[in-house]
């Protein structure tokens, strides 16, 4: 095992399954009924008790994800609300937002409310995505990560692996994240829901493995973070994941699935005789 240090990242779903978009892959989407928690908003005080706990688990990164295509003004407004009320109570988490497509003011205003960085997701090649999703285009998708960039946040962006795109695919939506430079890339695996129209990711180990040391050979400047479908997709294998080039993780639970609880998490990195981060400068 390589010694390297892995930086952890949490995630807290601030309002969930109420998108009206037709993402075949997300169980937030209202249109397919998953059985999912749903709620417009959660409560400020909730979000600052998950912040506090994403910190006494040792991660240094704490992201706000909301529902629905993209930024709309109240959701500014909450977002912005909750990132004041966690930087007061915990202000050396890296606060990141994830609100979907969203303007430059937009971006802007997440800055001063103490945002850092950015995450929107390409999620797929450009030339498969309509098969994926009808209600908004890649292009825009594109364009929000632009806008991130333009106002000085840092940007993290990846995509999901398993939702029947082709190798070419794959490699062409590495190619897109290459010309955008993110900061970290999000690395996702993607897990089926009996209420989703995609119904089973027919990827292997050995293949996602591979997706995972070609993205850093492409990016190797770039902090490499395997997220969602980390746990199904590499059961008892999850530490190969740091040799084939990841130097970061989710911790806890995701949007709508579960995850390793965070001490297990802890434990396996230590097993491995790999460095937490202590802050986001940690090398």
């Amino acid at each position: 095992m390589p010694d390297k240090t892995i930086f952890l990242c949490a995630i807290s779903n601030i309002s969930s399954g109420s998108c009206s978009e037709d993402c075949t892959f997300c169980t937030q989407s209202a249109r397919y009924k998953a059985d999912i928690e749903r709620y417009k908003y959660k409560s400020i005080e909730a979000i600052v008790d998950e912040a506090v706990m994403a910190r006494q688990n040792r991660a240094i990164g704490f992201c706000l994800v909301t529902a629905g295509k993209g930024m709309t003004e109240s959701k500014l407004d909450f977002v912005c609300e909750a990132a004041r009320a966690v930087k007061k109570k915990v202000p050396d988490l890296n606060l990141i937002a994830c609100n979907g497509t969203a303007s430059v003011d937009d971006m802007k205003a997440l800055k001063k409310a103490g945002i850092s960085s950015y995450n929107h997701n390409l999620e797929s090649s450009r030339s498969y995505y309509p098969k994926i999703c009808t209600t908004h285009d890649w292009d825009e998708r594109y364009q929000t990560c632009l806008n991130a960039k333009s106002t000085g946040l840092d940007l993290c962006s990846g995509g999901i692996f398993g939702m029947g795109e082709s190798s070419d695919d794959r490699i062409s939506m590495i190619k897109s994240l290459k010309e955008l430079s993110p900061v970290s890339i999000a690395i996702n695996f993607f897990h089926p829901n009996e209420a989703l129209p995609i119904k089973e990711n027919m990827l292997d180990i050995e293949t996602s493995l591979e997706l995972i040391r070609y993205t850093k050979e492409q990016l190797n400047d770039s902090m490499i973070m395997v997220a969602g479908g980390r746990e199904r997709m590499f059961g008892e294998r999850q530490s190969e994941i740091f040799e084939a080039g990841a130097n970061s993780i989710v911790i806890g639970n995701y949007l709508t699935t579960k995850g390793n609880a965070p001490d297990k998490d802890i434990l396996l990195l230590e097993s491995l005789g790999l460095r937490i981060a202590q802050n986001c400068h940690d090398k």
